[in-house]
């Protein structure tokens, strides 16, 4: 099955790729790996996803964000290969949490994104993560992450 079948299978629609806001490229393929710039938490209206988890935001609000992050790198993939197709392993995330200093729970955030790329690509959506809790993110957003892909010709 193709994965824009399973994207629709699944319910989920890509939203237009973000365009960079600073002085980066938002993918760049080198040997056989495609690196994506952090995605920030936008709503499916478009909107931001603001907020600290622990302070204003609970679990399930990040988690949802996780998520929101999963689908703009999705977006990013495509727009970098052409087709999600040429997938052929997501290789590691990094998930960033906007969090209050007593909350712990970024491994659990970061399973929105985690869980997404296992429900899209099956095994090969299994990879390597980092969830690392910050003080603040770009515009205030409750959530970022970047990723890297192994790809197919």
């Amino acid at each position: 099955m193709s994965i824009e079948l399973r994207l629709a299978e699944l319910g989920i629609a890509l939203p237009q790729a973000a365009a960079p806001v600073a002085a980066y490229v938002p993918a760049v393929e080198v040997n056989g790996l495609l690196h994506i710039s952090g995605q920030i938490s936008f709503a499916e209206d478009g909107s931001l996803i603001k907020g600290r988890l622990g302070e204003g935001l609970e679990l399930d609000d990040g988690i949802a964000a996780a998520r929101r992050c999963g689908i703009m790198l999705l977006a990013q993939i495509k727009a970098a290969l052409g087709s999600l197709d040429r997938v052929e392993r997501i290789v590691k995330l990094g998930v960033f949490v906007n969090s209050h200093g007593d909350f712990t729970d970024q491994p659990k955030v970061a399973n929105g994104a985690s869980e997404l790329m296992v429900e899209v690509f099956g095994e090969a959506g299994k990879h390597a993560r980092s969830a690392v809790g910050v003080p603040v993110l770009p515009l205030g957003v409750a959530v970022e992450v970047d990723a890297i892909v192994a790809i197919r010709a």
